[in-house]
């Protein structure tokens, strides 16, 4: 997978320079390509350098940042943003959900957690691209196996199955996910499972258990570890808050 580019957004140097220095980029399949400080350099570097993804503060000086993500949304709407913000507001996450940032992580940065969000950006990206393919006909073997694991995901799926469905080995295809989308299968998989359970939990009244189902977890159990474990609070409780914000 080629490297993504990002750009780091933020008035505080030491906070720009503890990202550059304290997270691998190079391991997570990404390179800094920039920097700003506030909200109009921002703009201007993202005309620049047309980065993947922009890591953001929401409290940058002249244009705040939620309005840079409004602005860039109308010239730049493939590019990716993740909010990091000393403020816990709920005000702030909703707004940032309406501009359908990738995530929305609390300073002082946990990179372990950072990582994982990399991550998941990293199969969202791949994602929008496989979805503008237009000819499955001359599609890649990548992007057969996911539109697969899209059409498949409430049943059982292993690379065994994948393997027998395609026709490739299971090591050949391992390699082709962290070769082709930067991450390993069982985390795409968890992933795409998870954003599955998430758009079910918010457009439909299913009980959890349909919805852990649906997601393709045979035990709602399981699924409810899973699903508190990437996004921090229970499958009830990511319903009730959205539920609740709407309001």
């Amino acid at each position: 997978m080629e490297k993504l580019h990002v750009l780091l957004v933020d008035d505080e140097i030491m906070i720009r320079e503890g990202f550059k220095r304290l997270f691998d980029w190079a391991g997570h399949g990404c390179e800094v390509s920039g920097e700003a400080a506030d909200g109009m350099e921002a703009l201007a570097q993202i005309d620049l350098l047309r980065p993947d993804i922009v890591i953001m503060d929401i409290n940058i000086p002249i244009i705040n940042g939620l309005k840079v993500i409004e602005l860039t949304r109308i010239k730049h709407p493939e590019t990716a943003f993740v909010i990091v913000s000393g403020y816990d507001s709920f005000s702030y996450c909703r707004e940032a959900l309406r501009l359908q940032i990738t995530d929305y992580i609390l300073k002082p940065v946990n990179y372990e957690e950072f990582g994982s969000c990399i991550d998941r950006l990293k199969i969202s990206l791949f994602q929008r691209r496989t979805d503008r393919e237009p000819d499955p006909q001359g599609e890649r073997p990548i992007t057969g196996l996911t539109r697969y694991l899209q059409e498949h995901l409430s049943e059982e799926i292993s690379l065994s199955v994948l393997a027998e469905e395609f026709h490739l080995s299971a090591q050949y295809i391992s390699q082709l996910f962290k070769n082709e989308i930067g991450v390993n299968f069982l985390a795409y998989l968890t992933n795409i499972r998870i954003e599955r359970a998430k758009k079910l939990l918010i457009s439909s009244p299913l009980p959890i258990a349909e919805v852990s189902a649906q997601a393709g977890y045979g035990d709602y159990r399981v699924f409810s570890k899973v699903f508190k474990r990437a996004e921090g609070v229970t499958p009830s409780q990511f319903r009730r808050d959205f539920l609740e914000g709407g309001r």
